[in-house]
């Protein structure tokens, strides 16, 4: 082998390591990267079954209800438009209560219960997740629209508050 041939060997050694190390650094961010999604959208299958990702929005008042192991807890989060249960077993967070904001991660099966790894809470008496915030505005305005069309087909006259 001659200089020339030697160098063109190991470029194309470094290229190939290197592609191989990109490949690899790409496969485990993908895999490592979580998604959020609103009971809406889960509701119309957006949101991908057997696979990690975010879900936010409100516990539903009345839906908490503690299993007999101690540790398993069943609830519905909802976006004011659709609502989707869920199943946690662990610690919840201090801050948890129905009514309040909510963001849990986890995995959604093929019957639609939400099972969660990790359960977080809002942290002050403002404050929610600026996504769960987001989608609950967004279903508040499909829900005011929806009424108002609703009403129109009534034949009931347009609110004087509505846009």
């Amino acid at each position: 082998m001659d200089a020339k041939t030697k160098k063109l060997a190991l470029i194309g050694a470094a290229v190939v390591v290197v592609g191989a190390g990109v490949t690899l650094a790409l496969q485990a961010f993908n895999e490592n990267l979580v998604f959020f999604f609103s009971p809406t959208q889960v509701a119309a299958h957006e949101a991908p079954q057997g696979r990690t990702f975010r879900l936010g929005g409100v516990v539903e008042p009345g839906s908490v209800k503690r299993l007999g192991d101690g540790v398993t807890v069943q609830f519905a989060i909802t976006d004011t438009a659709k609502t989707v249960p869920v199943q946690y077993r662990g610690i919840l967070p201090d801050l948890f209560s129905e009514g309040q904001g909510v963001v849990c991660q986890g995995k959604l099966d093929d019957k639609g219960l939400f099972t969660a790894s990790e359960v977080l809470a809002k942290h002050d008496e403002n404050y929610m997740p600026p996504e769960a915030a987001k989608a609950l505005e967004d279903a508040h305005k499909a829900g005011v629209s929806k009424a108002h069309a609703e009403a129109v087909a009534r034949g009931e006259p347009k609110p004087a508050n509505h846009p």
